[in-house]
């Protein structure tokens, strides 16, 4: 229902009761006996379509009524308000109007224009929207909040002429035959490689007995053809046989968040499955190819109220969803919340979103994309088409949300739309609909977003970790920090199973990666995405060297200026890493070691790497409180090079010599106890 119809909608009873305060306008008793049975009628018995008040019963009472005489305003506003209530505009459209042509003085209080502004705005009819709502505006007896309403929706219906006379660009194409079928296909969710689509299907229920509609998960992958494979359900263990929807997979697709809500009880369906409140959000972790049983998710995320429809940002430590603190099966207000995952592994107090983003009508369908800094929901109290419309907000350099921009028609039309999800690169958006053309009910589409509404584009960082000599698969942790801010970027684990690890990385950035095992030096290195290659990701194994290993361990993240041995401001990263490392490991003592490139003078280049080597030793004293004991610090020059003077000059282009030279100049550690 259109927002500017929620307002007013527990006041329909109230509405006509004030007109039956005074003398019918008809003289005709049977008219008047017919209107009377109709308003009792919701009450005396329910809709066998609906299961709610039995509007449909009254509208045929007042049908009679106004047979037996047409002029009975009274009767037609009821039957305005009843087809209203079951989203039956045009005929409630009709009958406000005739009340208006029968007798203008009923709505001197401005009542009946507000309906009508507000029903022709929910039909797409927006110049005669700003009709009413203007006869409205004019009226001195009308109350602020008539007014007020009056106002937005003029302003609306002026924004929806305006975005149907410039449209953006809009090619929806079917998801195909691996993902939709006949049943209804909804709020879809995509890993970081853009691979795996993970999603909820409504169907029949086989596993109990009696017939029930049945919400499950999905899961989709993309074949070597770009072809989405025939979606297999999830495991018995996370598909029970209540509804399970919302879902939000994580950037590796290896952790999900879900909604799952209780019955009429209290109860929650499935395996060991208690929540806080109507509906709740749930987590699940995939180690290897087994996804664990779904627990409660730990902190304070959940409620009394209804959590759903979560979002879960690339790195894994922020959440975002929708709470509605009127419960299940309302049309009340919902916001959109935050929380952050704590160093104990619980999620933080949630936090609403500032007023920039949540109004006092509903947000919903909220999507944060990979990049972290763009956000898409769904709102129906921004000003767009009538409905609810799509909207995008980015973060700024403060964090702070930006004014959310309308997505503009057709994206958004008079309908309802959401539950929109944007590529990790970008480009191509899905969603949600039942248009013609399916293969049934709601199927997936997806469509190139146009380039005003994009994030920043977003690749995928793989790979593998293991031990660098029995190259067996380690459960690495690792953080990979942007070098020019000291931010961190990602947090994350590798599967202990398989050592795997994928995530994602916005691109135009240098980053700096550290992954540490107990029982391994910490493994370190940069890489830049400033300039990408055109590839959709970027790969790296990562071998992991054992503490008892004596060979070295390059800092390469630690930089210098040419020629000289002060350290530049982006080192402090691997530095204090190493520090860290080392006060973990009180018992290590390591050597640090410089080394130069073959060109220049030996005896400078000894003395330049030498120097190297003491600044670092100097800074781990000093800045990471490591006792001299434990360090010691040597200049090889360029005495042992990665890279051959021959390898080099052998090398085809300028660009790869220059990178020999570079690796070739290093700072090293090796563990000499």
């Amino acid at each position: 229902m259109p927002k500017f119809l929620l307002v007013f909608f527990s006041l329909v009873f109230l509405n006509f009761s004030f007109y039956s305060q005074f003398r019918y306008s008809t003289k005709s008793k049977k008219a008047i006996k017919l209107l009377e049975a109709a308003q009792k009628a919701p009450g005396e018995s329910l809709d066998p379509k609906t299961r709610g008040p039995n509007y449909r019963e009254g509208i045929l009472l007042l049908e009679q009524s106004l047979k037996k005489d047409p002029n009975f305003w009274e009767a037609h506003i009821l039957s305005a308000q009843f087809n209203e209530n079951l989203n039956l505009y045009p005929q409630a459209i009709f009958h406000y109007e005739s009340a208006l042509q029968i007798n203008p003085e009923h709505s001197r209080y401005g009542s009946t224009h507000y309906y009508l502004s507000a029903l022709y705005l929910a039909e797409g009819n927006y110049e005669k929207a700003i009709k009413y709502a203007e006869i409205l505006m004019r009226n001195t007896n009308a109350s602020d909040e008539f007014l007020k309403n009056a106002r937005e929706i003029k302003e609306n219906a002026s924004f929806a002429i305006n975005a149907l006379k410039n449209p953006k660009s809009f090619n929806p194409i079917n998801a195909g035959s691996g993902i939709n079928t006949a049943d209804p296909e909804y709020y879809p969710t995509i890993t970081v490689d853009g691979k795996t689509l993970l999603f909820t299907r409504r169907i029949a229920d086989k596993r109990i007995k009696v017939y029930q509609e049945q919400e499950d998960f999905f899961i989709s992958n993309l074949d070597k053809d770009t072809n989405w494979q025939t979606a297999m359900p999830m495991a018995a263990n996370v598909n029970t046989t209540n509804n399970e929807g919302a879902p939000t997979i994580s950037a590796d697709g290896k952790s999900l968040i879900f909604v799952a809500c209780s019955d009429e009880t209290g109860t929650y369906y499935g395996e060991n499955r208690s929540g806080k409140g109507s509906c709740d959000l749930f987590y699940t972790k995939k180690l290897g190819t087994k996804w664990m049983n779904p627990i409660n998710i730990p902190g304070g995320v959940n409620s009394s109220h209804w959590e759903s429809q979560p979002s879960l940002s690339a790195d894994g430590q922020t959440l975002y969803f929708v709470r509605s603190l009127r419960g299940r099966n309302t049309n009340g207000n919902s916001d959109i919340y935050v929380s952050r995952l704590q160093s104990d592994g619980n999620w933080g107090n949630a936090l609403r979103l500032s007023d920039v983003i949540n109004t006092t009508f509903a947000e919903e369908s909220v999507c944060i994309h990979p990049d972290g800094k763009t956000l898409y929901f769904a709102s129906r109290g921004h000003i767009g088409m009538g409905g609810s419309d799509l909207f995008v907000s980015k973060m700024d350099a403060n964090g702070n949300w930006g004014k959310p921009i309308n997505l503009g028609y057709p994206i958004n039309t008079k309908f309802d739309e959401n539950s929109l999800l944007v590529s990790p690169t970008g480009d191509i958006a899905f969603f949600a609909s039942d248009r013609t053309g399916g293969y049934g009910d709601l199927d997936i589409y997806y469509f190139e977003l146009p380039l005003e509404f994009r994030p920043t584009k977003t690749l995928y960082f793989d790979g593998n970790v293991f031990d660098q000599l029995t190259k067996a698969p380690l459960a690495g942790h690792f953080q990979l920090t942007d070098i020019e801010s000291a931010e961190i970027i990602v947090i994350s684990d590798a599967d202990k199973i398989d050592g795997s690890f994928m995530v994602a990385l916005p691109i135009n950035k240098e980053y700096a990666i550290q992954v540490t095992n107990a029982g391994y030096v910490p493994y370190s290195l940069n890489f830049n995405l400033k300039i990408p290659d055109g590839s959709d990701h970027y790969h790296l194994d990562i071998p992991m060297n054992p503490l008892t290993s004596s060979t070295d361990n390059v800092l390469t993240n630690v930089f210098f200026d040419l020629g000289k041995s002060s350290l530049r401001k982006e080192s402090a990263i691997e530095l204090k890493n190493l520090a860290t490392f080392l006060t973990r490991n009180p018992t290590i003592k390591i050597e640090l070691g410089g080394h130069t490139d073959s060109r220049g003078k030996e005896d400078d280049n000894l003395l330049l790497s030498s120097e190297r080597a003491k600044t670092v030793y100097n800074y781990l004293i000093t800045n990471g409180g490591i006792s001299a004991s434990r360090l010691s610090f040597k200049g090889y020059g360029k005495s042992q090079p990665i890279y051959s003077d021959s390898a080099i000059e052998a090398m085809k282009t300028n660009e790869e010599k220059e990178i020999a030279h570079q690796k070739n100049r290093r700072t090293v550690y090796k563990i000499i106890n």
